[in-house]
């Protein structure tokens, strides 16, 4: 290995050439020199003075950044998956398309299509069972839509039949009578097009609140079940599960019966008239039945045959007792007079006692018949008719049961089916977006470019074979007539900076060339990108907009770009190394028949060669560029406060610029 120009040769025959003097020589200098130094002794310092100048002063700021169009068309991925999806074929970066691509629709990226492709194949697969399932379950609605209507017709001749067997027997208008003193009511036929749905929005709704699950769960319902129940209705990590009646089929004691507040019952009617939300009495009647055997209530009706009939044979039995008792009497007559023997009027006595015992029998007859014979099959008539109408009721309850269990299967049949048929085109979708044509002509410049790590959600290089994630940008086609410099100015300089203020514009690869420029957004915000790197360092994004086209402005080159801020016409002004800040307030060293004097001075605007000075220093005086050593800030005895953000240190400024 060499060694560096002008350094001593470190081979071993040099340094046995070496004589011992010359070491020894130069440690007695190094000695001597320490001991001078020791001792206080000064050296001659360079003084560099500065002529404190008056003229025009151009406010500016000066920083680097690098070239971006103003407007492209990003291509990204837009194939979802957490995995990400593989470059299959990329044009290269730097390619040009042309018009002639957008016309034949080149393809410029390929992305890996096979595993969406089987994917597409099983869903297809599935879709074919999902169909027959929903056909089938149409047909089982059609076909309980007409089994309902069967079973509510034959409930109905029941209760039909049942109410013409109470009118046969009372007559029709004590049987309504009794109807409505006992308070039997025909429930309401139900629409069976309009059996109520469940509301997915009330099902997962959280207990307690309004709009829970419209379904009557039994108190006695086991643990298991319940538990099962609860852990379906509920809200899972902020995805509400779907809950339909096909999901409570086949639990025991589940009443799918629809949940209706009794504040909002709507009214219901039959035949015109008003009826009450319980319609059906329990089966003993609190009524006496015995007041409605009178045949003036009674109208055209068995029991007013039959009562009739009672008391016709009272009548008969009464007037044969009458009619006997008359021939007894004669036959009395006519004993007394020897007409007729003992025997003859034996017979007549025992023929009005005969005739006697019959009318107490139609007595008794008539009623028992009144006080237990007629209540009973009165009774036992509105019985037959109240559970005929029981029937009815439930079979209304059923039918609107069993259709809301089939629409139910029916309509989570269609909503699968519908959903594979969603997935299908989704996953079409996918595939065609695999590729990836050229719409729009431009230069190709790839998303992420450079030597990326994968790591920590880094994204990897561009390339083929890369994997790229849903909504990275893999190709970016920059608007060349367009083109700015993006700049990230420092928090000190952002007040200086707003809109619409000019700037003059040098690139690095064409030093020679100067473009112009003008300010067309300004950050309001520090970048977030930036604060990550570096918390203590505050800058906001600014974009300059190039004025004119140029083919060799390409993105990603780098740039300096100087902000014209202000343009001081008379100023004195002097280098921003010559000013101190000692608390917020301004010094230079001003050089007089060869002394230096300590003065303080206001400044005004700077750029990042010199400073305004306002007060406290003349055109002409000479300044020190450098202050003597040790002579800072002497008079205070305190250390240098920070500047303050509304006048920023010259010496910050410099920092700035060099760095």
């Amino acid at each position: 290995m060499k060694n560096p120009p002008g350094s001593p040769p470190t081979n071993a025959a040099t340094r046995r050439s070496a004589p011992r003097w010359v070491y020894a020589a130069a440690l007695i200098l190094l000695a001597a020199l320490g001991w001078w130094l020791f001792r206080g002794g000064t050296a001659t310092e360079e003084r560099v003075t500065f002529e404190a100048r008056r003229g025009p002063l151009t406010i500016s700021v000066i920083q680097g950044g690098s070239i971006e169009a103003l407007e492209s068309q990003e291509i990204r991925s837009e194939v979802r998956g957490y995995q990400g999806t593989k470059i299959l074929r990329i044009v290269e970066e730097g390619y040009l398309v042309t018009e002639e691509d957008v016309r034949t629709n080149k393809v410029l990226v390929e992305l890996d299509s096979s595993e969406l492709k089987q994917r597409l194949l099983t869903q297809e697969s599935e879709q074919e069972s999902r169909f027959s399932t929903m056909t089938e379950s149409r047909q089982a609605y059609e076909i309980q839509l007409g089994q309902n209507q069967a079973d509510i017709k034959a409930a109905d001749q029941k209760v039909k039949f049942a109410r013409m067997d109470l009118d046969k027997f009372l007559g029709e208008a004590a049987a309504q009578e009794l109807i409505s003193e006992i308070g039997l009511k025909l429930p309401e036929p139900p629409d069976l097009e309009d059996v109520p749905e469940m509301n997915l929005e009330a099902a997962t709704a959280p207990a307690g609140r309004p709009g829970q699950l419209p379904v009557n769960l039994p108190a006695n319902l086991p643990p298991e079940i319940a538990a099962q129940l609860t852990s379906q209705l509920a809200s899972a990590a902020g995805q509400p599960r779907v809950v339909t009646a096909a999901t409570l089929e086949g639990l025991p004691g589940i009443n799918l019966q629809p949940i209706v507040p009794e504040s909002s019952q709507p009214p219901v009617t039959t035949n015109g008239r008003a009826r009450e939300a319980d319609s059906l009495r329990p089966t003993s009647f609190n009524v006496d039945f015995s007041k409605y055997a009178d045949t003036n209530k009674l109208g055209d009706g068995t029991a007013l045959q039959d009562l009739r009939k009672k008391q016709d044979d009272l009548v008969v039995a009464e007037s044969e007792l009458k009619l006997a008792q008359v021939k007894l009497d004669g036959t009395k007559r006519l004993y007394e007079n020897n007409f007729v023997t003992r025997t003859e009027l034996d017979n007549e006595e025992l023929n009005v006692r005969k005739m006697k015992l019959r009318v107490e029998t139609a007595e008794t007859a008539e009623r028992l018949h009144r006080a237990y014979e007629f209540p009973k099959l009165a009774e036992e008539t509105v019985s037959k008719y109240e559970e005929a109408i029981r029937v009815l009721d439930k079979a209304y309850k059923e039918a609107i049961s069993k259709l809301a269990q089939t629409r139910a299967r029916k309509i989570s049949a269609e909503n699968r089916f519908e959903l594979g048929l969603r997935e299908i085109r989704e996953t079409r979708e996918q595939i065609a977006k695999c590729t990836l044509t050229a719409t729009t002509s431009g230069l190709v410049v790839y998303g992420a470019s450079g030597n990326q790590m994968v790591y920590y959600g880094g994204q990897e290089q561009i390339r083929e074979g890369a994997t790229v994630r849903e909504r990275q940008a893999i190709i970016t086609i920059p608007d060349m007539n367009k083109m700015s410099v993006q700049l990230k100015i420092h928090e000190s300089h952002i007040k200086k900076v707003r809109k619409d203020l000019r700037a003059r514009i040098t690139l690095d690869a064409f030093p020679d060339e100067q473009l112009q420029g003008v300010v067309s957004k300004v950050g309001v915000l520090p970048d977030s990108q930036n604060r990550w790197m570096a918390p203590d360092m505050k800058v906001y994004l600014t974009t300059v907009t190039i004025e004119g086209t140029r083919e060799w402005v390409k993105p990603g080159m780098s740039a300096k770009v100087e902000i014209l801020v202000n343009q001081l016409e008379d100023a004195v002004y002097i280098p921003l190394q010559a000013v101190n800040m000692v608390k917020g307030r301004a010094f230079c060293h001003v050089v007089q028949g060869g002394k230096t004097e300590e003065r303080e001075i206001v400044t005004g605007d700077f750029n990042d060669e010199f400073i305004e000075v306002r007060e406290g220093l003349q055109e002409k005086e000479l300044v020190l560029v450098r202050p003597p050593r040790g002579q800072v800030g002497e008079d205070t005895g305190e250390p240098e406060p920070e500047p303050e953000p509304a006048t920023p240190a010259p010496q910050q400024s410099a920092a700035l610029k060099g760095a």
